[in-house]
């Protein structure tokens, strides 16, 4: 049962420093969109959270603060209760957020002029993490069928022959498209990195959004083998709507590649965690599931909304519900629009203010990427000036 009244009343953030509605103008060049881009939610974090940092904001002190055996157990207790993984807490590396981590494991395991792969649509920061420290990109595009997206492992072993490539970064749960891999997927994947010897480096940030439970593999679970040869990406911030916290967990098996991870972490200077992100962390994995549960059964109904709106009143579009994640993967080509056309009029005629799908990819123009963890009336708002592209 979903209590309704923590997720339909609409929290003011204008004024907040919030990225997603004070930054409009800056990015978008406008200042009055409804923004259902950047990927955090419109509701506030469980009460677990709140209760936890209130009461240690009446403390007082907030100095220089450890990662106590009680915030590893509620990492480590989350997932072996989620997931069914069973990690040790002397596995976790503390990174300030995912990105972070994704730019050290570059960095620290190739060197210039070696090559990653990416699997292509995918999250923007991706490309930048491996083509800003002169590595080179090799995409492996993922394979679409009527919307439905699978990876091209054929496409993937002949760039991998190549012997160029050094390391693979996974998104798992796929961001945008919304896949959860299936084991057998995954199995597929590890199996030519393993052969190839290439690290996977997987971003697994929205493994704890998933509307199947069970849904989705730690990549370390695959085998052992593989277990040795990756590093897994994990972060309370997505599930639990505390980004602005910067606190990631990354969690890598193999001693030799924690301690080389560990230490760019810190010759980075990146290694000390906040005092609210370590208190909410704990708070959220702790006290946090159930609201949880009821956020994915809140955002489900409005991705069904959405679906079901489109279909009757938006030909040309197509959505299709993702199996993780609170984004939409909408593909409007049906309109016949080009992308240009189509970014002018979302954003300038209906007021919609997205994240354009070209950024995720070049393969990706005509579609957008569409937030909706956020209150139903906003939903309902933004399919209301969406019907803009089909007025006559």
């Amino acid at each position: 049962m979903i209590n309704h009244s923590m997720f339909d009343t609409p929290i003011a953030r204008s004024s907040t420093g919030s990225e997603k509605w004070d930054g409009l103008e800056q990015i978008f060049g406008v200042a009055d969109a409804l923004p259902m881009w950047v990927a955090d939610m419109d509701f506030a974090a469980p009460p677990s959270v709140i209760e936890a940092l209130q009461s240690r904001m009446g403390h007082g002190i907030f100095g220089y603060t450890l990662r106590t055996e009680a915030y590893h157990a509620a990492v480590t207790d989350w997932m072996q209760r989620r997931h069914n993984w069973k990690i040790n807490a002397d596995w976790i590396v503390f990174t300030p957020g995912i990105v972070p981590a994704l730019s050290i494991a570059v960095q620290q395991f190739t060197s210039p002029g070696d090559a990653v792969v990416i699997q292509t649509p995918v999250y923007p920061p991706f490309y930048n993490v491996v083509k800003d420290q002169g590595r080179e990109l090799i995409t492996n595009p993922l394979i679409e069928k009527q919307g439905q997206y699978s990876m091209d492992l054929e496409q993937l072993e002949t760039s991998l022959q190549t012997g160029k490539v050094k390391m693979l970064i996974l998104c798992s749960p796929h961001n945008p498209v919304g896949r959860v891999w299936s084991r057998e997927e995954l199995e597929g994947l590890a199996s030519l990195c393993l052969k190839y010897n290439v690290l996977i480096v997987s971003d697994e940030i929205h493994a704890d959004l998933v509307y199947e439970r069970g849904a989705h593999t730690p990549l370390s679970l695959i085998s052992e083998a593989i277990a040795d040869h990756s590093i897994i990406c994990t972060a309370p911030s997505k599930t639990f709507n505390i980004p602005g916290l910067c606190t990631s967990n990354i969690i890598i098996p193999n001693a030799e590649l924690r301690a080389h991870f560990a230490q760019g972490v810190t010759t980075m200077g990146l290694s000390s965690i906040s005092t609210m992100g370590a208190v909410a962390t704990e708070a959220a994995y702790n006290g946090g599931e159930n609201w949880l549960d009821q956020c994915l059964a809140y955002i489900r109904d409005n991705m069904e909304y959405v679906q079901q709106f489109i279909a009757d009143h938006l030909p040309g579009i197509q959505v299709h519900l993702p199996e993780a994640t609170y984004l939409l993967w909408v593909d409007f080509r049906g309109l016949g629009l080009t992308h240009a056309q189509l970014s002018k009029k979302l954003l300038h005629e209906a007021g919609l203010a997205f994240n354009d799908g070209v950024v995720f990819g070049e393969e990706s123009a005509g579609f957008m990427r569409i937030n909706v963890a956020c209150p139903r009336s906003t939903v309902e708002e933004a399919m209301r000036r969406l019907l803009v592209l089909v007025k006559k």
